[in-house]
This record gives structure tokens, sequence and C-alpha cells, in this order.
């Protein structure tokens, strides 16, 4: 079981990207995904998270509003949508599973699991 994110790169501020998130053989909608990220001298922040079959997402408080997490199960995958991009948003992102979802998932990082490969998010000018 491991999750590779891909779709990362350089952008503006106020920019946007659309980060993806796929399974090694498994069925995302029979877990909690979450997206993490990790910057240099900063804790693991989780920045969103679905629930397992229902879809029920939560944010952080960081990215809320800028940020939607979402889940395509025909093709297996969820997606990070980043809008209004911010310097503070750069760091490596990775998608992993999670024992649960709910409002705590800024300190939530640590409860991930099963990440494989991030994918490097740059904001900048």
């Amino acid at each position: 079981v491991q999750l590779q994110a891909s779709g990362g790169g350089l952008v503006q501020p106020g920019g946007a990207l659309n980060l993806s998130c796929a399974p090694s053989g498994f069925a995302l909608d029979d877990y909690n995904i979450m997206w993490f990220r990790e910057a240099p001298e900063k804790k693991r922040e989780g920045v969103a998270c679905i629930s397992e079959r229902q879809g029920r997402t939560n944010y952080a408080s960081s990215v809320k509003g800028r940020f939607t997490i979402s889940r395509d199960n025909a093709k297996n995958m969820v997606y990070l949508q980043m809008d209004s991009l911010k310097p503070e948003d750069t760091a490596v992102y990775h998608c992993a599973t999670a024992p649960w979802c709910t409002s705590a998932i800024a300190t939530s990082g640590h409860t991930a699991h099963s990440w494989g490969r991030g994918t490097q998010v740059t904001v900048s000018s």
C-alpha cells in the first residue's frame, strides 16, 4: 500500500496547481486520505483530508478557502486543487492514508501512513 503524489511545480504567487495522488494496488475510497506538506525548518502540516466512502472533507485553516480536495472513484485518484497560492505554501506535498479525517487535520500529519514519493511545490516570483 503506497501513494504517489505528482503535479507540483514552480508557480507565481496567486497562481494555481492541481496535485494528483495515485495508489498502488488498492481502492482509495476504502481509506481516509490526507495531503500533508513538509518544508525546511517547519513542522509537518496536514492540509486537507477526505474521508473514506462518504467523502467528508476537512482543511487546515492555513489553506481553507484556497485548496480543494476531491476524489474520483472511477479513476481511483485523489486530487488537491490549490488556488491563490502563497510563498508560504512552498513545500513538498505528500498524500497518505490516515486513521481519521477531522477538523484537526493541521496537527494530524504525524498520523500519515503509506506515503511514497512527494511532489515539490514552489511559490515564488
